[in-house]
């Protein structure tokens, strides 16, 4: 017979596997990233997109274990954690039969090893500042985007992620925010609107009487990978937050991230065709995307049927928000704002609304939605005010934020980079 002890292993082995697993599905939404981005915005700024994805991942990683993973879960105070710099704490896993929180108190509830926690949770880092390129895309300079990606991935994300997952304030409240619509999501949204907003729109975006100039992407086909790319990926996003195998709650988080994710797809074709009088491609991709945003916050937390509703409503709010963000002559490229920022804060209230335990459709209580209106608006102060002025900061360290009339016109391949993604005979053939 197998004893108490060797069960114990055996589980824990089993979970350290699951969330390995689970962090490299999220890896792979960098590359979703990456195609999605690429695919709707113009092929002379490929080079460029793909660069700062590769970078954005490489900082990311370094910064989360320089700083990052002390100042999210370190034990500190109810701002931040203010100890386990460079992992120098010690783990806080529990030995078989003990109960040991060494310096990462907050995830000492999960029975791992703390490279495993750390390493799932690295993968997280990466995607606030991915959104942020998609919505200042095609004509920030390339160092001025590092720049701001520094800052956002090594201290602002890290210091909102301990208000809720890390010991701080809000997860004190009871605040729900299971795999991150808004400690991932809404923080890059937040970013990514401030960033459009001091940037201004791509040149002949919009003309002087406000009239909308669509400028289309060059890869539909690539854009869709890419999407499939993170839907596939948010299965681990979303399911690996459980950190544990050996739970039903995988399963119901990954049944409702679907439903949710195809509840977008059709509410989002529906509106556009509706309000734009076409099915229109790009508006579909980004329906699956809000779905996905939506219901992370409540995976966990709702039924199959409260993810259905959730991923309708997300649908629609992305295609009206895309819409409404042009006609206030604020250029995203990649509909990213609306599909992070709106439908990170809409998934979060949603908890509030469909949570079987506490939400005020269940219960007629408001105090959950109450919790969750205040994490969205305390954040959003945080994050919004926060990254105008870093924004402002950068620019009048650089010199600006923006590449020149003339470089735009070029393209951020050849102005930034002095290469094409696809390459033509006649063209450069060489930087030196």
């Amino acid at each position: 017979m197998i004893s108490t002890e060797n069960i114990a292993i055996i589980a824990i082995s089993l979970d350290t596997v699951w969330i390995i697993l689970a962090a490299v599905l999220v890896f792979m939404m960098n590359a979703g990233f990456g195609m999605l981005e690429a695919g709707l915005c113009r092929a002379k700024n490929t080079v460029n997109i793909f660069a700062k994805n590769i970078v954005i991942f490489a900082i990311a990683s370094l910064s989360f274990w320089l700083v990052g993973f002390g100042l999210m879960f370190g034990d500190g105070n109810s701002f931040m954690g203010t100890t386990g710099w460079m992992l120098s704490g010690e783990d806080n896993s529990p030995a078989i039969g003990e109960h040991y929180f060494g310096d990462y108190s907050a995830l000492g509830w999960a029975a791992l090893p703390l490279y495993a926690k750390v390493f799932f949770q690295l993968m997280f880092v990466a995607a606030s500042a991915h959104i942020v390129s998609g919505a200042v895309s095609e004509r920030i300079k390339f160092f001025a985007f590092i720049a701001f990606s520094i800052v956002l991935v090594a201290i602002i994300y890290p210091i909102v992620g301990h208000w809720a997952w890390g010991g701080g304030w809000l997860g004190d409240i009871g605040f729900i925010d299971f795999a991150g619509s808004t400690v991932v999501h809404s923080v890059g949204g937040w970013a990514a609107l401030t960033g459009a907003i001091v940037l201004g729109a791509r040149a002949k975006k919009f003309t002087r009487d406000g009239k909308v100039m669509p400028i289309p992407g060059h890869n539909q086909a690539m854009a869709v990978l890419g999407m499939f790319f993170l839907w596939f990926g948010w299965f681990g996003f979303n399911a690996g937050s459980a950190m544990t195998a050996g739970s039903d709650i995988i399963a119901t988080v990954a049944l409702n991230t679907t439903l949710a994710a195809a509840a977008g797809v059709l509410s989002a074709m529906i509106a556009a065709e509706v309000l734009i009088g076409k099915p229109d491609l790009s508006m579909i991709i980004n329906g699956s995307l809000a779905g996905l945003v939506a219901i992370t916050a409540g995976c966990a937390d709702v039924s199959a049927g409260g993810a259905v509703l959730i991923g309708l409503t997300a649908g629609v709010l992305v295609v009206y928000f895309i819409m409404l963000l042009d006609k206030r002559r604020i250029d995203d490229p990649v509909g990213a704002i609306p599909v992070h920022l709106i439908n990170g804060i809409w998934g979060t209230l949603a908890v509030g609304l469909f949570s079987l335990e506490s939400g005020f459709l269940y219960t007629g209580d408001l105090s959950l939605l109450i919790v969750q209106m205040t994490g969205v608006l305390a954040i959003a102060g945080f994050v919004g005010i926060g990254s105008y002025f870093i924004w402002r900061i950068i620019s009048l360290l650089m010199g600006g934020l923006r590449v020149s009339q003339e470089e735009e016109d070029i393209g951020l391949d050849i102005s930034e980079h002095g290469m094409e993604a696809y390459p033509s005979s006649s063209g450069p053939k060489s930087l030196y």
